[in-house]
């Protein structure tokens, strides 16, 4: 029987074709929060390209800086990093008082270091705990989400508001702390600890946590600087910069703190960088707090007290005698805005601070004192000039850039926005990692919309 030799032999094989693949991640990527889309080329798991669209909430932050007064650049600036927007407000005034030579009092300014510490806690908290959750562990986020809150507290009896705090204030801030402020922030600060002792050991040793953050998201310490990238992003690289301690403003050269460094440059290590610097961050809290100096009373307590509107009223009818020598009560927002604490808070500047609210409702200069820095056309005007100041945000070196043509506005307004140049180098990170290795990447930038796009 025979058989037919060509229907038994081995056909060729067709030559396989592989081709890569086009995906979005984002902009309605929960872990993109809405505001990001990063076009990924991948070969199967493996990210051999990466493209980052931003832009998704400009707010033209800068160009609604120039067409306001100084003063009312401040409520701008709380909605670039809303998660810590104390560090954003002292930026801001910083830049400005630069403008004019304006030395703020002792006491405001350990106000605002004790402030600003206090968000930058915030802000790390909700970084490693949206991180954590974003990669499962969901309990670690409910830790740290209730350790921000007893920090948002505390900001909240000195400020009157959580997020949009509008604080500073140019030559000061806006009001004392309160009298049990002390007391009550070394309570927070233990239990902040705590919690953040128990996401420790929830997290820095697990070893699924461990592995997905170890030797992923790399980036050298070359690339890092030839980025500009700054914060707890480049230390975790092995460079030691921190703008507090390189160029230190305000009274941060009077406490001691340490600055975490990494050494690998991946993931694993700015977690255990940022973890470490909100320990340094509560340590100059509580030094601030020993070091600070009283205020003085300045307040003449011989005098009447009468409410704001009943003093105006009895001047509006002339009856200046019965009211010569008093002082006027006025409804604060929040303790420590009074007349009493004005000096120690304020910088005695009528060309760049408002007078106390007492003074206002209370006496003719003060009512045109204030007249005369808000009205449009008047307002604050500094020198004909230009400054720079950076500041240490929570992401890294956050600046401002000010220029002063001698009018009531700002001629220009530039910030320097710490995760911008983080984003530029993402792509950079991303490729030839894992599709999985995105969340924990972008989640260590710590990335803030408002502070990014502007």
């Amino acid at each position: 029987m025979s058989t037919q030799s060509s229907n038994l032999s081995p056909q060729p094989l067709r030559k396989t074709r592989t081709e890569s693949m086009l995906l979005n991640v984002g902009p309605s990527h929960p872990a993109m929060h809405g505001i990001v889309r990063i076009l990924t080329e991948l070969e199967g798991e493996e990210v051999i390209g990466a493209d980052i669209e931003i832009g998704y909430l400009h707010r033209a932050f800068e160009k609604m800086s120039e067409q306001n007064g100084y003063l009312q650049v401040i409520p701008y600036t709380d909605r670039l990093n809303y998660v810590s927007p104390l560090i954003n407000n002292v930026g801001y005034c910083l830049a400005v008082e630069k403008l004019f030579g304006l030395e703020i009092t002792e006491r405001a300014k350990y106000i605002r270091v004790i402030m600003s510490e206090i968000s930058r806690v915030t802000d790390h908290l909700t970084c490693i705990g949206a991180t954590a959750m974003e990669l499962g562990a969901f309990t670690a986020f409910l830790y740290f989400i209730k350790a921000r809150e007893y920090l948002y507290e505390l900001v909240e009896s000195v400020t009157g508001a959580r997020l949009t705090i509008s604080y500073t204030r140019i030559g000061g801030v806006k009001g004392d702390l309160p009298k049990d402020f002390a007391e009550r922030c070394r309570v927070a600060i233990k239990k902040t600890r705590a919690e953040i002792k128990e996401v420790d050991a929830l997290l820095t040793k697990n070893r699924i946590f461990y592995d997905r953050l170890k030797d992923t998201g790399r980036i050298s310490a070359k690339d890092a600087l030839a980025y500009s990238i700054t914060g707890p992003f480049l230390r975790s690289t092995g460079v030691d910069y921190d703008v507090r301690r390189a160029t230190p403003y305000l009274v941060y050269d009077r406490f001691d703190f340490e600055i975490p460094v990494g050494e690998h440059g991946d993931n694993y290590d700015r977690y255990l960088c940022r973890m470490e610097e909100m320990e340094q961050s509560l340590r100059i809290v509580e030094q601030a707090l020993e070091q600070i100096p009283e205020g003085d009373v300045l307040l003449d307590t011989d005098g009447k007290v009468i409410t704001g509107e009943a003093m105006v009223d009895s001047a509006k009818m002339g009856l200046i005698e019965e009211i010569a020598g008093s002082s006027a009560v006025v409804d604060p927002t929040l303790d420590g805005t009074s007349k009493v604490n004005y000096r120690n808070i304020e910088t005695v500047n009528k060309r760049a601070s408002l007078p106390p609210k007492e003074d206002t409702y209370g006496n003719i200069e003060g009512l045109m004192n204030h007249f005369k820095t808000v009205m449009c056309g008047h307002g604050i005007r500094p020198p004909k000039g230009e400054a720079y100041m950076p500041v240490e945000g929570a992401n890294g070196e956050l600046g401002f850039y000010v220029v002063s043509d001698g009018t009531d506005k700002p001629y220009r307004v530039r910030v320097r926005p710490p995760c911008f140049t983080i984003m530029a180098a993402l792509p950079l990170m991303l490729k030839g990692e894992t599709f999985a290795d995105i969340i924990p990447t972008f989640g260590s930038v710590n990335m803030i919309g408002g502070e990014l796009d502007r």
